[in-house]
């Protein structure tokens, strides 16, 4: 199991200013959006991956959280951070947008969501 990467996933109260900023001025590449009108971007930029999400409730599982894990050996990851006193949030449940995630929270109430490709 290895931690491959960490997405931080910033809250915005003007999506779409947000996403041009990151897009003109940053220089980000839009990946993916969600919402109609949108409220949550992927963006990259070279090795860079940040999350922006403007939803405020529980409409959307991404809008608690803080940051994004990509994993490998998700099922194992899981099993060692309960042994060690992690209680998950979410159990592992496989997305509607085709990722298998789990969710636990740091003492702070910060939400952490780890995932893998299926």
């Amino acid at each position: 199991m290895t931690l491959e990467s960490a997405t931080p996933v910033l809250r915005s109260g003007n999506y779409a200013r947000a996403r041009a900023f990151y897009i003109d001025v940053l220089g980000f590449r839009l990946a993916e959006e969600a919402g109609e009108p949108p409220g949550f971007g992927i963006f990259i930029r070279d090795g860079a991956r940040i999350f922006i999400e403007a939803y405020q409730g529980p409409e959307a599982p991404y809008d608690r959280w803080r940051a994004y894990f990509h994993v490998t050996g998700l099922d194992a990851l899981a099993e060692e951070f309960q042994r060690n006193g992690a209680q998950l949030l979410r159990q592992i449940t496989h997305t509607v947008y085709d990722m298998r995630e789990f969710e636990i929270a740091d003492p702070d109430g910060n939400v952490l969501c780890f995932g893998a490709d299926p």
